[in-house]
């Protein structure tokens, strides 16, 4: 039976069964590889399969001249708020609202005044909020005759660059002496008598409702 035996030359019958045992080891190489690949990695045939085709993609793409060795990000990549600088905050985007630390003071006494400008758009954004800005004024209590504002004596001040979230205040105090003022600080300053009065905060356009206290 090792023998060929047929019409055609023995020769021809060799390589046959040469191909035929050759074809045979190439199968059960693979058929080992797949096993060894499936126990090491707990995957399916079908995986270890695209794992391999995977890997060898990748070698002939590192292979390929020509390529750049950085990065590019996709076109649909958005910069995260960390990377971009937030836009300046519209009046429209702020609120302003101001405070009395308490609603009676005596003759004499420096009132403190509060103000609290808050973001209220659903971005973020920045804005300069230095003393200079804000403007914080007394009123009669109808609110038809100005008495006294922050801006009058000191219209200079810090800048004060702030970066609000949605929803984020911030906060500042300012006292005052109890004197009328003038803009550009003219005219004699007084005490203002006792009686009913209203404060009103400012920033840009943005103006604070009034809040009523009283000096006794």
């Amino acid at each position: 039976m090792l023998e060929p035996t047929g019409p055609l030359p023995p020769e021809i019958y060799w390589r046959r069964r040469v191909f035929a045992v050759g074809a045979l080891v190439v199968v059960l190489a693979v058929v080992i590889w797949l096993v060894v690949m499936i126990a090491r990695g707990g995957g399916s045939p079908a995986d270890a399969t695209a794992s391999a085709s995977s890997s060898a993609q990748a070698t002939s793409q590192a292979k390929t001249p020509g390529g750049s060795d950085t990065p590019k990000p996709s076109g649909g990549a958005v910069p995260s708020a960390a990377t971009v600088a937030a836009a300046q905050c519209p009046d429209q985007s702020l609120a302003v609202k101001v405070t009395v630390e308490q609603p009676t003071y005596k003759s004499g006494e420096q009132p403190v005044f509060g103000i609290v400008i808050t973001n209220i758009s659903a971005v973020a954004c920045s804005r300069d909020v230095g003393s200079g800005l804000q403007q914080i004024s007394v009123f009669s209590l109808d609110g038809q005759r100005r008495l006294w504002s922050s801006t009058d004596c000191y219209p200079d001040g810090q800048p004060d660059v702030r970066t609000l979230n949605r929803g984020e205040q911030a906060a500042f105090q300012v006292t005052w002496s109890g004197s009328t003022s003038q803009p550009k600080c003219a005219g004699e300053r007084v005490p203002v008598r006792a009686g009913a009065y209203s404060v009103v905060a400012q920033l840009g356009s943005v103006r604070s409702a009034a809040e009523p206290f009283n000096i006794a």
